[in-house]
């Protein structure tokens, strides 16, 4: 059931409640004829003690489903963030294998100064690499298994050969899976 439909129903249990007071309310005045004064006021104490309750049950209610989706709504927008940036550490990855098999050592240290600043930065706001080693165990919850070869070594049947691309998380959510080889 989507949130709309959720607020529809919030509101109709609202009117109908309403009606229900108001119908409560032409009985009580009927019964007035017949009853005490003291007492009539205090019945419609209680009545208005009960719609008061609904009332602020309702609006707390209001309170904590707009403070979880405001919650929600931060947490996507900086998922999606990051997702759009997974793709430029990757290139800063190649671009550094690359840097380092030429003889610049000033231009590989830039760039390395470069990539540790924006990792460091993307780290502060909750981004992790998955670790992910040849020889560990593939788990297909956290790992996405992108082909298989035949195995180097008979131990590493069922094992992880080799890493193709990091994997991430956003606080306990993984954002992006290790894609990874596995031994046949």
């Amino acid at each position: 059931m989507s949130k709309k439909d959720k607020d529809i129903l919030d509101e109709q249990k609202v009117v109908q409640e309403n009606e229900t007071l108001e119908q409560d309310k032409a009985d009580s005045k009927e019964n007035e004829k017949s009853t005490d004064p003291v007492d009539e006021l205090k019945v419609e104490i209680e009545k208005e003690k009960e719609r008061y309750l609904r009332l602020f049950a309702e609006f707390e209610n209001y309170k904590k489903r707009t403070t979880r989706e405001r919650i929600e709504m931060f947490k996507t927008a900086g998922e999606d963030i990051m997702k759009s940036l997974l793709p430029v550490l990757d290139d800063f990855e190649r671009a550094l294998k690359e840097i380092e098999k030429s003889e610049d050592d000033g231009l590989f240290t830039g760039v390395k100064l470069i990539n540790n600043k924006l990792r460091e930065t993307l780290k502060s706001k909750g981004l992790e690499p998955i670790e992910v080693k040849m020889g560990d165990s593939f788990d297909a919850e956290t790992h996405e298994a992108i082909t298989q070869i035949p195995a180097p070594e008979k131990k590493l049947k069922g094992k992880i050969i080799d890493v193709v691309e990091r994997g991430y998380t956003l606080g306990d959510k993984i954002v992006r899976y290790p894609k990874v080889v596995i031994g046949q």
